[in-house]
């Protein structure tokens, strides 16, 4: 049976205390006990009852060096909670309600902890998106005045590859790049795309490259094309980022008229502010 709590009773029940947490990190790190991580020895004392002394050559070592809980001076009870609220939410968590459950005092804190969360969550060498992919941009940000289409002052622009899962939507990479230009958006392509891919653009000239780049021709998303289908919205400044328009039609990009895209569902994608990287 899986080793985590339900709900949050279970999860109050079994995390409350700072010996609990440290208890579940120890048998994370050494489950088949201690190892010394520089001579390899199985033998150790405790010391000062969070330090781990290994008794062969004498190497102090913490079950929390190397991760995200090094040097924190806050509770690992309150960190444990931060990792209940960023995993447990439907729709994902934002700096601001972190700090608001967790009562931490700074956004700063609070928005940093959030994003050492998102980090840890990433697993490495994961595979890459592979089918029918599409791939598209928004910008982020507050609204702008005397502006269209691509062109802005203050916005991040993101671009989102969302593979396609049967009638829905399936995994989705997206990482914040300076412009739209096929230098900026082909290595994304290829570092989340597996190549053979059927990759769906909107026929900007920053995909151009795609075909000899070993991706099949795409069938562009015509602005006459009627349908349901993902598209990425313009995200509002209060730090959500979401492609809401799923099940209605596809979300004009910033004063441009609306095109459908291809995948039906509903995709939530939080982004906290513009210090996102």
């Amino acid at each position: 049976m899986e080793d985590y709590p339900r709900n949050l009773a279970e999860f109050e029940a079994r995390f409350s205390t700072e010996a609990a947490c440290r208890e579940y990190l120890v048998r994370l790190r050494w489950p088949d006990g201690f190892r010394c991580p520089r001579c390899g020895g199985r033998k150790d004392w405790p010391v000062r009852g969070l330090l781990r002394q290994c008794a062969g050559c004498g190497y102090q070592s913490s079950v929390t060096a190397g991760t995200i809980f090094q040097d924190t001076r806050k509770p690992l009870t309150v960190w444990f909670r931060a990792m209940w609220a960023v995993t447990s939410q439907k729709n994902g968590a934002s700096a601001i309600g972190l700090q608001r459950v967790l009562g931490l005092g700074s956004y700063d804190t609070a928005w940093t902890w959030l994003h050492k969360l998102r980090r840890a969550m990433v697993r490495p060498g994961r595979d890459r998106l592979s089918g029918r992919v599409e791939v598209d941009e928004t910008y982020w940000g507050s609204g702008e005045k005397g502006v269209r289409g691509r062109q802005t002052e203050s916005k991040a622009l993101i671009v989102i590859a969302a593979q396609e899962d049967g009638a829905g939507v399936g995994r989705i990479r997206m990482r914040r790049i300076p412009d739209a230009s096929a230098e900026s958006l082909m290595p994304f392509i290829e570092e989340a795309i597996e190549p053979g891919s059927v990759v769906h653009t909107d026929g900007w000239i920053g995909y151009d490259p795609l075909k000899r780049k070993g991706y099949p021709s795409p069938r562009h998303i015509s602005n006459a094309t009627k349908g349901i289908g993902v598209g990425v919205a313009a995200a509002s400044p209060s730090g959500g980022v979401s492609a809401e328009a799923m099940a209605a039609g596809y979300a004009p990009r910033c004063g441009q008229p609306g095109a459908p895209g291809l995948l039906p569902g509903r995709v939530h994608l939080p982004l906290q502010s513009t210090k996102f990287a």
